[in-house]
């Protein structure tokens, strides 16, 4: 069944209703959360409409340009799943919740067109679209809306937890989490991406909120929980670059209390020899659950697609190379600065031999040109003591980089990572926009000390 035949008449019917609600619902949270004396009012619809934007207008490209795809896939599985409400009710919350066998004869009828059943991470998005589709007439367009509006809470709670740490940037730090574009596109359509940006959205906000500012209310302490399990399901791989740094980030907050610079220095280093016994347990732990994600299975795994892209891609335009290297932990390092490279600064402007990829070059452009901005004005002195003295950008570096790093060395596709890798890009000019303000004479005194 082709794309197109997903969007009907209904579709864009109930759209402009879908997206009334989801406004009044946005206007009532705004007005009584944010009063007209708050700086943080006036971005909080703006972004909500990008988000809105970027999942209707993504939906149309996939159903127009590309003629499917997973987002698709994704809709059109949970359609089989919502079809066993004709049947039974307790049927359909059985399949929602992953319940029975793929091979149970009483849901055979279902699992057997359900190809991600036995995919918990796909069919972990299959069993949210179903549940949202079921209020939406399973309807596409308006289900992507409420995807969107899920991920715009995750981005928002990252934003007020920057805006927390650095009062005076809320227009960067707005500009860096709400509105990159292609963050906004593929983080707010039915995808993996759109769910794990809400989960890293909370989980921020939510741990930064117990371990910093000592809040331990239910909610958070649930929103932390829960954002922790979606993304574990989902991309657990995700988890391998984001905890490490997030710790890393708390414990080196609490650092900055101790005054004896020797005394600092020793509690750093233990803190960082915990960090990496905690990755090292995570990954030997949960090995099964990584796949080929897992330390003993990545470098096979990006050598298997490396190939299998060059194969089917040909000079199609969207493929990519790193050059040769063994598949090896030692081999991928090699190609550790051009994996990051590729994640944060590619396709350059001549690589773009498509329309779409073309916005992805564009915007990779501008991040090379401010990062060497940046580079060459404050110069890598500097930039390393401001690096050294502030937790909040080692913590967007080392997850940004980390993160550049396995998408790039494993992706082999412009059009592919254009969209792995936009969990890193809000982290990444943030620290950018931190390294700049620190260092501007005019914007120095406005930092006030963490007192953290």
């Amino acid at each position: 069944m082709g794309a197109q035949a997903h969007l009907t008449i209904l579709d864009f019917a109930l759209l402009p209703f879908v997206i009334a609600i989801v406004y009044l619902i946005a206007f009532q949270i705004r007005n009584k959360r944010y009063s007209m004396k708050n700086p943080l009012r006036k971005y909080y619809i703006p972004a909500l409409s990008v988000k809105v934007f970027g999942a209707v207008f993504i939906g149309l490209i996939y159903a127009y340009y590309y003629k499917g795809g997973d987002t698709y896939y994704y809709f059109n599985q949970a359609q089989v799943l919502n079809s066993s409400l004709d049947e039974s009710f307790v049927k359909w919350v059985n399949l929602l919740f992953h319940i029975p066998a793929a091979n149970d004869v009483n849901y055979y009828s279902y699992t057997s067109q359900m190809e991600w059943y036995t995919d918990p991470s796909s069919y972990t998005v299959v069993s949210i679209t179903a549940f949202l589709s079921f209020f939406t007439f399973n309807t596409y367009l308006p289900t992507a809306v409420l995807f969107a509006y899920i991920s715009f809470t995750g981005v928002w709670a990252l934003f007020r937890t920057f805006v927390s740490l650095y009062p005076s940037l809320i227009r960067p730090i707005a500009i860096a989490v709400l509105f990159i574009p292609s963050v906004v596109v593929w983080g707010s359509g039915i995808f993996k991406d759109t769910l794990c940006l809400f989960g890293l959205g909370w989980l921020t906000f939510g741990v930064f909120r117990i371990l910093v500012q000592k809040d331990f209310s239910l909610r958070n302490i649930l929103l932390s929980i829960l954002s922790f399990l979606i993304i574990a399901r989902i991309k657990i791989y995700i988890l391998l670059a984001f905890l490490p740094a997030l710790f890393m980030w708390i414990l080196f907050n609490y650092t900055q209390r101790i005054r004896n610079k020797n005394q600092r220095i020793l509690v750093k280093l233990f803190a960082i020899l915990i960090v990496i016994t905690g990755f090292l347990f995570f990954t030997q732990r949960f090995a099964n659950d990584l796949g080929k994600y897992s330390l003993e299975n990545v470098a096979q795994t990006a050598n298997v697609t490396r190939g299998w892209i060059s194969y089917a891609s040909g000079d199609e335009g969207s493929s990519y190379s790193l050059g040769d290297f063994s598949p090896t932990i030692g081999g991928m390092l090699i190609q550790f600065p051009l994996a990051v490279n590729v994640t944060l600064f590619r396709p350059y402007l001549w690589e773009a031999k498509k329309i779409i990829v073309l916005f992805s070059a564009l915007e990779a452009i501008l991040f090379l040109f401010i990062t060497l901005k940046i580079v060459f004005t404050i110069g890598i002195p500097k930039i390393w003591r401001t690096i050294s003295n502030d937790p909040t950008i080692q913590f967007c570096l080392i997850f940004s980089i980390i993160f550049a790093f396995a998408v790039g060395i494993s992706s082999y596709n412009f059009g592919a990572l254009s969209r792995y890798k936009i969990p890193c890009l809000p982290f990444y000019a943030i620290a950018l926009i931190l390294l700049y303000y620190k260092n501007n004479k005019l914007f120095k005194s406005l930092f006030r000390p963490l007192g953290i």
